[in-house]
């Protein structure tokens, strides 16, 4: 692959992988809040949906991480 299009691809994938760990942020910090609030079983049915994004996060540093060694082989 050529270095201009994987380095377009990896910043594109790290993009997408922040703006799903931003989401992550954003969930856990209602779960604690619903924890801290005293009712934690909504605090855990929150928290599980954490794990959509987090899921998306590791494929899209997966993705970016074979595309780096791909380039630089």
């Amino acid at each position: 692959m050529e270095a201009p299009a994987s380095e377009l691809a990896i910043k594109a994938f790290l993009k997408e992988m922040r703006k799903r760990l931003d989401e992550a942020v954003q969930v856990a910090k209602a779960a604690e809040a619903c924890a801290e609030a005293g009712n934690t079983g909504k605090a855990v049915e929150i928290a599980l949906d954490l794990e959509q994004p987090v899921y998306e996060a590791g494929r899209l540093l997966d993705a970016a991480s074979l595309i780096n060694r791909l380039s630089t082989s």
